[in-house]
């Protein structure tokens, strides 16, 4: 079984892409590693991997159809429908897309076997090489309000990894649904922050998440002394019993790299050594695990 690891913040910004693609040019140069970029909404690992794309998927999912010569306006359907997909007025019933999750339900429990199920696109699924790494990502379609099957269908592409393949999964910001899909079954999350009070704020609250989902958790504080508010989150943290694994300094050189597209352990060999401490400290910290395997 692969060792994933996700990498995930409470609030965009943070920097989570910048370790997640580094972690995995450091892991990748002892294990074998797959980088998943399940922030479909706005992938953006392949600027700084440019991976070779070698095939590309769409993703569906099945919306109901209506055929109003057998639709009695029941009004099962809209009783199923936990998504408000689906809706029975007293001469039609009207389905709204956009809303569908794709569960089936509407067309399971019609008795006049009124609903059928059409495919519809919501996404594609890119996957390819980028040097030594296996590289996946997904993308939603433009203006498609449900993203999670296209954050599963990527996921599931590691389901051909090695057992001691390491996978990376770049995780939406914030801690919604995508979020939650996305580091769901990982093995440890690291958790990217910064020292700002909205920083502060949105760390505990993905905090809160990764712990309700029963799933260990370190801490990367970026832009390390860019304000008063580092030893803010340091004393969190200390309070909370959270390793802070990696420390990464605020600086110009670093921030104009990211802006390029730059990778910070090809060109820094300070941060070089924070990356290489940063996978000993995850190593560390899944031991147990790992040792169970």
């Amino acid at each position: 079984m692969a060792l994933t690891i996700s990498v995930a913040s409470g609030k965009g910004g943070t920097g989570k892409t910048a370790v997640a693609t580094n972690l995995a040019r450091i892991v990748a140069r002892e294990r074998d590693t797959w980088l998943l970029d399940c922030d479909v909404e706005a992938p953006n690992c392949h600027l700084f991997m440019k991976p070779e794309v070698q095939k590309t998927e769409d993703v569906s999912i099945p919306v109901p159809v209506v055929d109003h010569s057998k639709c009695n306006s029941c009004g099962i359907c809209d009783e199923v429908c936990a998504f408000n997909a689906i809706v029975a007025l007293s001469k039609q019933t009207i389905v709204f897309s956009e809303l569908c999750h794709g569960c089936g339900a509407c067309s399971r429990f019609c008795p006049n076997k009124a609903i059928t199920e059409t495919p519809v696109r919501i996404g594609q699924v890119d996957v390819g090489r980028a040097g030594a790494i296996d590289f996946c990502q997904g993308v939603s379609g433009v203006g498609v309000a449900i993203v999670t099957p296209v954050i599963r269908a990527v996921k599931q592409k590691v389901d051909l990894a090695a057992e001691d393949t390491v996978v990376l999964l770049d995780a939406p910001p914030g801690t919604g649904c995508p979020v939650v899909v996305t580091v769901s079954g990982s093995d440890y999350c690291v958790l990217v922050t910064e020292p700002t009070p909205f920083g502060l704020n949105d760390l505990k609250l993905a905090v809160q998440l990764v712990r309700h989902l029963g799933i260990a958790c370190g801490v990367v504080i970026n832009r390390y002394g860019l304000d008063g508010g580092t030893s803010d989150v340091e004393a969190y943290c200390q309070s909370e019993r959270i390793p802070v694994l990696a420390r990464i300094p605020f600086d110009r050189k670093y921030a104009a790299s990211y802006a390029r597209a730059g990778n910070w352990v090809d060109e820094f060999p300070e941060l070089e050594a924070v990356f290489c401490e940063l996978w000993a400290s995850i190593l560390r910290e899944i031991s147990p695990k790992e040792d169970a395997r």
